[in-house]
């Protein structure tokens, strides 16, 4: 074989191993007009691909074609913010072909956008947009820096004279401090409520809220001495218990009522979603707890707890109402269908913020 003819040979075969390395540009997922959903995957050497989302009753089978791209359709889904993932044989995945990820220190899922026909709440609306921030803190409690995301509402001036009220918003457990602005969509929520004038403008501080390895009980006190503290001294806000609110989902949800009933004379609005409560603070403060009912009340401008009705978590949230109330406080239960989601956490934020420093 003559040099040149050599050559371009090698040549012709390095670029076909390439190609057979290289995987097929895909497009996954696509969220078609009718709210049906493609989803693609590839590997040639898997045995078996499912489709998990908790838009879905029961995982489903994607099918494989020659190239090696598994795929699916799913029927109609209703519009809103899911998150979903594959299971490769044993195997649980992300979708590598979507960059929207759900943040959480745990599992690794994608999210999935379905918008509705007209604009949803938590949906990028034409309004004007508050910043979202990311903030460094030294924590004396747990004795390192800890994160902090902050929301300022649009016009925010941090020179200016007007001063905000804030909402202290805590993630579920193994979430981050940014799960609630990337799956829960926060700041979008707080945009178009203000925009049409149902929400004062507020500041949202979203802590990182898992404080291992440190016992639990200590995010209290990091929250008390130490998140609020630098909040107020870094920006223009309002610095009494009127002007403040606390608010979480699941562990999040928990850790609302043990920072906000424990402190009601610094929180008046203690809203509380889907509470996990299954832990030793929560035991340790509530256990023989006689609260002066008389003072919560007249102390908590808002008091609520939410939960679903298919949350596993319905069952104690209703004890635990049930408890509040026999102490002589006066919860107020929001109780919606669904279960332990992001989706219904969507729900309770947008109808916890119209409700906030009135």
């Amino acid at each position: 074989m003559k040099p040149i003819n050599y050559l371009l040979y090698t040549l012709f075969l390095s670029v076909g191993v390439v190609m057979a390395q290289r995987p097929p540009a895909i497009s996954s997922p696509d969220v078609h007009p009718d709210h049906s959903i493609t989803f693609r995957y590839f590997s040639r050497n898997a045995q078996k691909v499912t489709l998990n989302g908790e838009f879905l009753k029961a995982p489903v089978a994607l099918t494989k074609d020659t190239s090696g791209i598994w795929s699916v359709t799913v029927p109609p889904v209703k519009p809103d913010i899911y998150p979903y993932s594959f299971r490769v044989d044993s195997v649980e995945v992300a979708d590598p072909n979507n960059t929207y990820i759900f943040a959480n220190e745990r599992f690794k899922r994608s999210i999935v956008d379905i918008p509705g026909d007209q604009p949803l709440i938590h949906s990028l609306q034409n309004v004007p947009h508050g910043k979202i921030s990311y903030r460094t803190y030294q924590s004396t409690t747990l004795g390192r820096p800890r994160s902090v995301l902050i929301y300022t509402p649009p016009g925010f001036n941090p020179t200016g004279k007007t001063k905000y009220p804030v909402l202290y918003l805590i993630h579920g457990g193994s979430d981050t401090e940014e799960t609630w602005t990337k799956v829960g969509r926060a700041n979008l929520i707080a945009d178009n409520l203000i925009a049409q004038s149902k929400a004062k403008p507020m500041l949202i501080v979203m802590p990182y809220g898992n404080v291992r390895p440190s016992p639990m009980p200590d995010f209290t006190k990091d929250m008390v001495n130490d998140i609020v503290p630098f909040v107020e001294a870094n920006y223009p806000v309002l610095k009494d218990s009127k002007n403040r609110a606390v608010a979480g989902f699941s562990v999040g949800g928990g850790q609302t009522l043990n920072i906000g009933l424990t402190n009601p004379d610094k929180f008046a609005y203690v809203c509380s979603y889907a509470p996990y409560t299954a832990t030793e603070e929560f035991q340790k403060n509530f256990t023989n707890w006689s609260p002066n009912a008389d003072q919560m009340n007249n102390q908590l401008k808002l008091f609520t707890i939410s939960v679903g009705t298919e949350d596993f978590l319905y069952e104690p949230v209703k004890q635990n109402i049930a408890m509040f109330k026999e102490k002589g406080l006066k919860p107020n239960a929001q109780i919606v269908p669904g279960g332990h989601t992001w989706m219904n956490c969507k729900l309770y934020l947008a109808t916890t913020l119209p409700q906030l420093f009135k």
